[in-house]
């Protein structure tokens, strides 16, 4: 089953998705959340302590490289 941007299950099939949805707007189903939230609020802190420990133009550098491994 394919998993949504931040980690929900979602039907493999276009019927299915419009089902669930569906569903979701009517009340018949509760929308998934994070199954551990916890994990996110430790990442956020970390990016946020990365991001104080490290200059802009390393920020900079750490960006480029990303984008060219994304694109190059």
């Amino acid at each position: 089953m394919p998993k949504g941007p931040q980690g929900q299950q979602r039907p493999a099939d276009v019927i299915g998705n419009c089902v669930h949805i569906a569903r979701i707007a009517t009340g018949g189903e509760q929308e998934t959340t994070l199954q551990h939230p916890a994990k996110r609020k430790s990442g956020k802190a970390g990016a946020r302590a990365r991001q104080e420990n490290t200059t802009a133009a390393q920020r900079s550098k750490i960006a480029r490289k990303a984008a060219n491994a994304r694109w190059g």
